[in-house]
């Protein structure tokens, strides 16, 4: 129960993160591209990549790990919407910004993990 209840509290944190982010980049970037998941991903990448070498460095235990890389990354990062974004440029002619959109967030996801584990093996 206990695991749980620590999935639930990073969550608690993670899905209004995203939901700000997704406003804030709205109402500051405008336009059609999906600025707000991307940011989302890209932090989650980050801190799941910090986490992720944390923990193999045996820095972090369990408990961590379910709350931050579980719970917060969880709730924070978004394959479905990432999809369902990338559908609908592609649907609607935009391949170029779909394209664009696809290997941005793929880069920027591979980038911030690796960002993250260097971050956690300087640090920890």
């Amino acid at each position: 129960m206990t695991d749980l209840l620590l999935v639930l509290a990073g969550a608690l944190v993670g899905a209004p993160v995203r939901y700000l982010l997704g406003i804030d980049a709205k109402y500051r970037l405008g336009g059609s591209f999906p600025w707000g998941t991307l940011a989302a991903n890209a932090a989650a990448c980050l801190v799941l990549g910090f986490v992720a070498q944390g923990a193999t460095d045996g820095e972090l235990g369990s408990r961590l790990q379910l709350l931050l890389a579980t719970g917060f990354c969880g709730a924070l990062s978004t394959w479905s919407t990432f999809s369902y974004e990338l559908l609908t440029l592609a649907s609607a002619r935009r391949l170029a910004v779909a394209g664009g959109y696809l290997v941005l967030s793929v880069g920027a996801g591979l980038g911030l993990s690796f960002a993250g584990a260097a971050v956690a093996d300087a640090l920890l």
